[in-house]
Order: C-alpha cells, then sequence, then structure tokens
C-alpha cells in the first residue's frame, strides 16, 4: 500500500498490527530533516497520520467507505538528529463517523519525542446505481 506514497518517500514502514493499535518505524535523515539537521515536525504528524489513516482503513468496509483525516495535532517534545523513529497508535475511539487515534513516536532510546491525536472521518460511498 506504501507504494507510490509519501509513506515510500519517507521510507516509513509498517512493522505490527494489533486489534486496536499499529506500530510503524521512520528513518531520521535526510530525507526527513528539517534545516538544523533534527527530525522535521512535518514528517512526524505524517507518521501520524499514516498510522491513523491505516488503522481506520483496517478498521472498515473499504468497498462501502473511506477515511479521511479530519483533524491532526503533534507535540513536539525532543529533538532527534539520526536512528530510526518508532511510533505506536492506539485506537481511542472507532465510531460509525469518526475514529480517534493516538500515536506516541520514540527515539531508538524509548525517549518520547512526540505525541499526536488525528481523528479520521469515515465517508459512505456513493452507490453506483
Amino acid at each position: 500500500m506504501n507504494s507510490n506514497t509519501l509513506m515510500e518517500t519517507l521510507s516509513i514502514k509498517f512493522t505490527e498490527v494489533g486489534t486496536d493499535f499499529l506500530k510503524a518505524t521512520m528513518p531520521v535523515n535526510a530525507s526527513t530533516h528539517q534545516p538544523m539537521g533534527l527530525l522535521h515536525g512535518g514528517a512526524s504528524a505524517a507518521l501520524i497520520e499514516s498510522i491513523g489513516s491505516l488503522g481506520s482503513a483496517l478498521c472498515v468496509d473499504l468497498e462501502k467507505e473511506a477515511i479521511v483525516g479530519l483533524e491532526i495535532n503533534a507535540n513536539h517534545i525532543k529533538g532527534v538528529k539520526s536512528g530510526m523513529v518508532h511510533a505506536k497508535g492506539k485506537l481511542l475511539h472507532c465510531g460509525k463517523s469518526t475514529h480517534l487515534w493516538q500515536v506516541e513516536i520514540k527515539n531508538d532510546l524509548e525517549e518520547l519525542i512526540c505525541i499526536g491525536r488525528l481523528t479520521v472521518m469515515v465517508i459512505q460511498k456513493k452507490s453506483k446505481h
């Protein structure tokens, strides 16, 4: 699913899928740096949205429904210059029209570097009749 997407560009790899969580990794390198050589906040936000969006896609019938990001926030706690970041997204709410995900991003030392939330809207696809 990552082919020809931002996830491929940022080298986001999904590593584990549970009943109410997903885990993914992303390298911290020139592709994800901001000008000062630190992990770009936008890359962290993209990781948060990628986890929540894929997680929600796994919760719905994609033949009948589509998912779209509705709102995202991220609090950047600690800078990272290199290595890998590890993210775990947990599904907090799985309703008929919205899903809420909380994602923690940690560095290789398991220190919290960013925490975010993503609200996903579930949209009913129009019938082709």
